[in-house]
């Protein structure tokens, strides 16, 4: 029964990716079907012509999507590369030997005009199916500009050799600049405002057999306190198409961002040299994809399927330009390589994907950065050393928990962490910073349980992050209770991460129940959004009771929307649970000034109603945030339900009644007697 189960819920997340790509394929239709020389305009935007922060520039790299009519092997695809003067660069992840990434030898990176030439030569072979020549896109670092180091050589302390006792503290010589892993009050830090490591720590979990890949500008693994953690096997580079993915020089050290985020997760413990990891027992493996002149879709959706039984988590500092006016996210290949990670890796149980949720700060909503909105994908905020959100946070419904970076007026309360050529740093900064540290987290839980999937890591978060004492610096958003008695906060999440907890958990963990996804109703009738009032429409569902794909408790639930306005960034939209819950899932952005794209088919995600019951009316509310007369329209609304048909608590015993998991578990067993 477990297994039609697992099977059906296989079945209907693949029914959802057709969906998601659908919508993805009506937004990048002009870039796909397009093979004439001509090239038209564009925003910057996936809803216009997704060029991620290139304006209205069009660029077409050197790289081919090649679809066979059947599947190939990779000798054969080699052979039909060379005839035509490609190389094959090998098939993409999940298409079963029907597609393949060429690139050619002799055709600029980029360039602002399709080949046909080229496309039409390859499409010649009686094998192939199409050809399609990639457009290039922005993929940006999340973080300040690193600063060259200070000359003051390699750090490293007289400790060398000491004993790896879990139960003392690390002798590492930057370990008391990490507050982060130990808050005792440094530069003006709030005691015990940390992640809580040491909890994990002492119960002899370090991360052991875990393997987490960091998707960046390379990783310097031949820095001593990663060296011994490098895991060669799992690591690439598809900047270069080589195996070695160290990072390319440049005097301002700007391609530092991977190895300083790789430090954090799993730099060696007591070895006299920088700090220590969070998961200092565990692997990394480099991923370089970050470093060349534009991105393409087959380079992210071959670094997000690399390896994906070697790799158990990724990490990703980057995403769409955080210029608070893109709307972007992955195209068809890379959402795919994504829906594959979670359903197949890790033989079965699911590829973890960390995401930093991004540094445009209030001006900016990370619910238009289709990767931090994804819930395939974890999205972590950061919180600086007194609980304050960092000036650079951005807020959304889609943010999970949250973890720790700089942001305070102090430099010495940055992130300390390794640098390139074997030194290290105290100023690794932004949100950058906060997901690698929450994959490290990620890491302690999976040595804890082999056996955890990956949405059972999202529930471990929501259950185990901690209020603490974080809070909005601006007094805009506050905690708030949702249905079952579970704490948010719009700029947070379910709060900061805590290790040790979660790594108890972990170890009495069983797996929650099948997850469904119910397509719980749509509106489809176009009215205006009238200035100085609110338009409400309304979805009465049961959340298909009585169907395959009943859904009782919540996870994710998606608001797929179409809207047009005259200034984009003037529109808010708010979606209501039918327990009351009221989800903020489109800020005003003030650099927003669009007013032709829109959002078509946008899928906004919210996760404050995690754990509640679906049943009844959701609301949206569409209304514009301006002094100025604005003018806009709500086309298209449909609402997608995420969860279990099961109490996904049903069989775990909580430790304290005052627990996270006591609160909902009793939540749902009271709704169960009514």
């Amino acid at each position: 029964m477990f297994i039609a189960a697992a099977a059906w819920s296989l079945a209907a997340s693949w029914r959802l990716l057709c969906i998601v790509m659908l919508s993805m394929l009506a937004l990048l239709l002009p870039l796909i079907v397009a093979e004439a020389d001509a090239v038209g305009t564009g925003s910057s935007s996936v809803n216009g012509n997704g060029n991620g922060g290139l304006g209205n520039q069009a660029v077409f790299t050197s790289s081919f999507l090649v679809r066979f009519r059947r599947g190939v092997d990779n000798d054969f695809a080699h052979q039909v590369a060379d005839k035509y003067g490609f190389d094959n660069l090998g098939p993409l992840a999940g298409a079963d030997g029907h597609e393949y990434h060429f690139k050619h030898r002799t055709l600029p990176h980029a360039r602002s005009r399709r080949s046909l030439t080229h496309t039409r030569a390859i499409k010649s072979h009686p094998s192939v199916h199409t050809a399609v020549q990639q457009p290039g896109f922005r993929r940006v670092k999340r973080g300040l500009r690193p600063q060259v180091p200070a000359i003051h050589g390699l750090h490293y302390a007289a400790t060398l050799g000491e004993s790896n006792d879990v139960d003392v503290e690390p002798t590492d010589p930057y370990f008391p600049m990490q507050w982060y892993l130990k808050n005792t009050g440094q530069n003006g830090g709030k005691v015990r405002l940390d992640l809580n490591v040491q909890a994990a720590w002492a119960q002899g979990i370090t991360g052991k057999n875990v393997t987490t890949a960091i998707m960046d500008d390379g990783v310097d693994y031949m820095h001593p306190d990663l060296k011994f953690n490098y895991n060669a096997e799992a690591s690439y580079d598809f900047s270069s198409n080589d195996p070695f993915p160290y990072p390319r020089y440049t005097d301002d050290w700007f391609n530092s961002h991977g190895t300083r985020c790789a430090g954090e997760v799993a730099a060696a413990r007591d070895n006299g040299i920088c700090g220590v990891g969070v998961a200092y027992d565990s692997k990394i493996a480099g991923i370089r994809m970050l470093d060349q002149p534009y991105m393409t879709d087959l380079i992210e959706a071959n670094s997000m399927g690399h390896e994906p039984h070697k790799i158990h988590i990724y990490s990703a500092s980057w995403g769409p330009t955080d210029d608070g006016k893109t709307v972007d996210g992955p195209r068809n290949a890379t959402m795919r390589a994504i829906v594959q990670g979670v359903n197949e890796g890790r033989n079965g149980l699911g590829n973890i994907y960390v995401w930093a949720s991004g540094d445009g700060g209030e001006e900016d909503d990370c619910n238009c950065d289709g990767y931090a909105a994804s819930m395939w994908t974890i999205s972590i905020n950061s919180a600086i050393n007194d609980g304050q959100n960092a000036h650079y946070d951005e807020s959304c419904s889609s943010t999970l928990a949250s973890t720790f970076s700089n942001g305070a007026k102090d430099p010495n309360t940055g992130v300390a962490t390794t640098d390139l050529y074997g030194k290290c740093t105290t100023t690794h900064s932004g949100t950058s910073a906060a997901a690698p540290e929450a994959a490290g987290v990620f890491a302690l839980a999976l040595e804890a349980n082999p056996q955890l999937t990956w949405r059972d890591i999202q529930h471990l978060t929501v259950l185990t992050s901690k209020r603490n004492s974080l809070f909005d610096a601006k007094n805009r958003f506050y905690w708030t209770m949702n249905g079952v008695g579970l704490e948010f906060n719009h700029l947070f999440g379910f709060g900061v991460l805590d290790a040790g907890a979660m790594v108890t958990l972990a170890k009495q963990w069983h797996s929650v129940p099948a997850r469904y996804h119910c397509e719980a109703g749509e509106i489809n009738k176009a009215q205006p959004i009238i200035m100085g009032r609110s338009l409400f429409w309304e979805i009465k569902t049961d959340a298909c009771k009585g169907s395959d794909t009943e859904v009782n408790y919540l996870e994710h639930v998606q608001a797929v929307i179409t809207a047009n306005a005259s200034r984009r960034g003037d529109l808010e939209l708010f979606l209501t649970s039918p327990m009351g819950t009221k989800s903020m899932i489109l800020s005003r952005r003030a650099n927003d000034d669009d007013h032709r794209d829109g959002f078509t088919k946008w899928p906004f995600m919210t996760t404050h109603s995690w754990g509640e019951y679906p049943q009844g009316t959701w609301k949206l509310e569409a209304r514009f945030n301006s002094a100025q007369t604005r003018l806009g329209h709500l086309i298209e609304w449909s609402l997608v339900l995420h969860g279990t048909k099961e109490a996904p608590y049903r069989t775990l015993s909580p430790s304290s009644p005052h627990s996270k998991l006591a609160i909902v578990k009793k939540a749902h067993e009271d709704k169960k007697m009514k």
